[in-house]
């Protein structure tokens, strides 16, 4: 999760944000690379007494400051376009579950079982025990098995939402009436962390996501606990 004075992004726990942070690299060079020229042809035009004649009615230089832009956005459009490409794509998800935002809380319903499902609460803060995090924390984790394709089907019951984990590379809006999906496989064991990122009402800043991923094993033994306790 993100630290005080944090300037970057968040580790990457799944393949698609890795692909995000690579592609924001790459842009970021991008961008460095331009602003550069662009400052030094203005300090050169600032300091410079000497006028070159040949290049103030140069057909060659409106060429290149044509076709040059043109191949940067290439640059830039063809990793974009391959990233949402894989976002969008959902093969064969192993599990699936089925988020609805409410006025302010999560609900989970594992759609794969008959009767799995919960509410996810934010803990107070007078609640909380050492260790845990002010106003991320909820009273029920979504716990999903690492290295299996998961699909997450997306709604409200009332206002828009959205659920959203940055470690992840997801932010998919919740709207009533509307069922969005998204995907993601988690690479590593770990607990995630996420807010609701539409303002949804006066307590939208008290929404948590606790994403927590364990191996498939251990996930079969929550599982049958939540069962039975059901």
């Amino acid at each position: 999760m993100a630290h005080p004075s944090q300037l970057g992004f968040q580790d990457a726990a799944s393949p698609v944000m890795e692909e995000l942070l690579y592609f924001h690299d790459h842009t970021l060079m991008i961008v460095f690379i331009i602003s550069a020229l662009v400052l030094y042809i203005i300090v050169v035009m600032v300091f410079t007494k000497l006028t070159n004649k040949l290049i103030l009615d140069s057909q060659e230089i409106e060429i290149i400051w044509t076709l040059l832009p043109a191949m940067i956005l290439i640059l830039i459009a063809l990793p974009s376009l391959r990233i949402l490409y894989l976002m969008d794509e959902i093969n064969d998800p192993h599990l699936t579950i089925k988020t609805m935002g409410h006025q302010w809380y999560w609900s989970y319903e594992y759609t794969d079982y008959e009767d799995l499902s919960f509410d996810s609460y934010m803990i107070p803060t007078q609640d909380l025990t050492p260790g845990q995090f002010r106003l991320l924390e909820a009273d029920h984790r979504m716990v999903i098995p690492t290295d299996s394709p998961v699909r997450i089907l997306i709604s409200a019951d009332d206002v828009l939402h959205s659920w959203a984990v940055p470690s992840l590379g997801i932010k998919m809006d919740a709207v009533p009436g509307r069922l969005n999906q998204t995907a993601f496989i988690i690479s590593r064991p770990g607990v995630y962390y996420g807010q609701c990122s539409e303002i949804c009402g006066a307590n939208h800043s008290f929404m948590p996501i606790v994403v927590e991923a364990v191996p498939l094993e251990h996930f079969e033994n929550w599982s049958s606990l939540m069962l039975e306790d059901a």
